[in-house]
């Protein structure tokens, strides 16, 4: 490693510091965010925090406040029009937020207009006290808030995902009308159980209506024709109109040949003020004539579909496949469309060591991969791992029994890193598939 590299480095550590133990903190470049982007997620962020206590930390006077952003706001354009590090005398970290930000805005390529405007309304926050009118209050909102978002967005795209579909809508500077999801998760140990809590109300998505997304053209536009549609429970639960959401979705892709995968995903704390159980079968049967793939655990085919699985005790201990296989059985001759039916087999030792397996049915024939025991890390995910892995293993024209431990694997591979999601590889997931021990690869 070279000096500047080690210099690099160091203010990436400082801008991870800053945006994990600032006390006015938001979950930011977590163990969330993929590891790749996580530091530039942090030298943005690292930025605008720095900018903010500028305009309403108390110890400043309005001129001093002033000052302070107008020599953030030089600081800004000199480190990126002088193609290497500056040094910002404005506190201990700024050089290091600066050279980090910097190299962030050269490698992705991010808008510099973003963060002016950003500055612009930290200036407003110092000298307006009061908003004559609502156009007022969202040109605020646009540079303060959508700037950030839209940052986010470009860091996002680097994934290679095609966001041409996403639906923005305007922020209200608060969230009273709209905001983005959380979800808060105690990962558990030994014998303490994991615990989660789905912060979902207001979202932006539970709020979308049946005529806001094409659905004809994304499933069967002119170069478009998306080969396979994903949704499920937690979904229609968000709020009384996602399920009509839902039903517009679904059918139009089964109209088009789209593939259709659906996961019951029941959650009590989400369906319980829209209606409970009773609603949560009578939202997912109604759906159930549009699904090709369907996904569910030994609970959510009882509590949100109404199929029981039968002589298995109460707390899961053990689950014998035969009554999965009775269960399914009744579940496709009840919804003769369905091709493919999958359900992992957990059975937890412990918060910290799970047996996990799994069964399918696809196309009349069963198909199985044997428990066993999982080490813990973070179980989150697990289940959302399976369903990936599984549905790739499909659209890659592998076999159902390739597809379902390509499934267990991608499952038992999230579950050990933090976070709901896995950066695994391919090569990883097919390296588990075929019993690859955990040693180190150099």
């Amino acid at each position: 490693m070279t000096a500047d590299d080690a210099r690099l480095a160091a203010a990436y550590d400082t801008c991870l510091t800053i945006a994990r133990g600032h006390y006015e903190n938001f979950p930011v470049a977590s163990w969330l965010v993929p590891a790749a982007v996580r530091p530039h997620v942090a030298a943005i962020y690292a930025f605008a925090r720095t900018a903010d206590d500028y305009a309403d930390e108390d110890g400043y006077t309005t001129r001093e406040r002033l000052r302070l952003l107008d020599e953030w706001l030089d600081a800004l354009h000199r480190s990126l029009g002088a193609g290497e590090p500056i040094e910002a005398d404005l506190g201990p970290t700024s050089t290091a937020v600066f050279t980090a930000l910097a190299h962030t805005v050269r490698t992705f390529d991010l808008p510099v207009a973003l963060l002016e405007a950003l500055l612009s309304a930290f200036r407003q926050d110092v000298t307006v006290v009061r908003y004559a009118s609502w156009p007022e209050v969202d040109d605020y909102c646009r540079r303060s808030a959508n700037p950030v978002g839209r940052l986010v967005e470009d860091l996002m795209l680097q994934g290679g995902v095609d966001l041409s579909y996403l639906r923005w809508k305007d922020y209200d500077g608060v969230g009273r009308s709209v905001r983005n999801g959380l979800n808060f998760t105690e990962r558990g140990f030994g014998p303490r159980g994991g615990v989660g809590c789905s912060d979902r109300g207001h979202t932006a998505v539970s709020q979308l209506q049946p005529g806001d997304v094409d659905w004809k053209q994304l499933f069967g536009g002119a170069g478009q024709g998306a080969r396979w549609f994903h949704t499920g429970g937690v979904f229609c639960a968000l709020s009384e109109g996602t399920p009509a959401v839902a039903h517009a979705a679904m059918e139009e892709a089964h109209r088009q040949g789209t593939c259709v995968s659906y996961d019951l995903n029941y959650r009590d704390s989400l369906w319980r003020s829209v209606g409970g159980k009773t609603q949560a079968r009578t939202v997912n049967r109604s759906l159930m004539p549009f699904v090709d793939v369907l996904f569910g655990n030994e609970e959510d085919f009882s509590a949100a579909l109404g199929f029981e699985l039968e002589n298995v005790d109460a707390n899961f201990k053990s689950l014998p496949t035969a009554a999965f296989r009775a269960m399914i059985t009744n579940v496709v001759a009840a919804f003769p469309n369905i091709k493919a039916v999958a359900t992992t087999l957990r059975t937890s030792r412990s918060a910290s060591v799970n047996g996990w397996g799994a069964i399918c049915w696809h196309e009349g024939q069963f198909y199985e991969v044997a428990q066993r025991d999982v080490e813990i890390l973070d179980r989150v995910g697990g289940g959302d791992s399976f369903a990936s892995g599984f549905i790739y293993g499909l659209l890659a024209g592998k076999d159902p029994q390739w597809a379902l431990e390509c499934g267990v694997a991608h499952g038992a591979l999230a579950m050990s890193t933090p976070g709901d999601t896995t950066m695994a590889s391919l090569a990883e997931v097919e390296r588990v598939m075929k019993g690859g021990a955990a040693r180190v690869q150099r």
